[in-house]
């Protein structure tokens, strides 16, 4: 097994490791949005909230740090797209785009094109930046994801908060710690320093 490190230039993201295609990015994006839709199957319900608990809002911000801002965004785009037409990918074998979650799936896609610029300025090099890579993408999702949760219930605004985020913070916290573990670790088992 060979150690030599493999040279990065800055501004990139993980998946420019890998030799650059038409074929590569093809792949990387529906491998992506397949990633999101399994972990969204991944769900546990909250009690008093419409909006489970899920892996997708981790898949959807571990594919945009990877992929970078174009293939995160165009990713993400390609599972909200199959699951508004009817694929099954949505929470519990879900679909369509209504219901009281699609916000949710909308900031996800808006959050992976963020994370994605993030990470090619070194947003996921270090612990530290990671951390706040996880932070400000879960933001902008709850930033979409409450006004629609608002907007398709009627609840008020701090309903809202209570029904579709407090209960996630904690999950969304265990979140960030794995990727605070797993991206700083990837880019140094190939070599880079954070």
């Amino acid at each position: 097994m060979s150690t030599a490190a493999v040279a990065t230039r800055p501004g990139e993201v993980l998946a420019d490791l890998l030799p650059a295609s038409r074929v590569r990015d093809i792949a990387l994006v529906v491998g992506g949005a397949a990633l999101t839709a399994l972990s969204a199957q991944l769900s546990v319900p909250v009690p008093g909230s419409p909006v489970p608990v899920t892996g997708q809002t981790f898949a959807a911000l571990l594919v945009g740090t990877a992929l970078g801002a174009r293939l995160g965004l165009l990713s993400l785009a390609l599972y909200a797209l199959a699951g508004g037409l009817g694929a099954p990918v949505f929470q519990g074998g879900t679909h369509g785009w209504g219901g009281a979650s699609f916000g949710y799936v909308v900031g996800m896609l808006v959050a992976a094109g963020m994370v994605g610029a993030l990470a090619r300025r070194g947003g996921d090099r270090s612990v530290l930046r990671t951390a706040g890579t996880m932070v400000l993408g879960s933001a902008v999702i709850y930033a979409v994801g409450v006004p629609w949760l608002m907007a398709s219930t009627g609840l008020s605004f701090s309903a809202a908060l209570a029904a579709g985020v407090v209960p996630f913070l904690i999950g969304d916290a265990l979140k960030a710690a794995l990727a605070m573990g797993a991206l700083p670790t990837a880019w140094k088992l190939v070599g880079r320093k954070g």
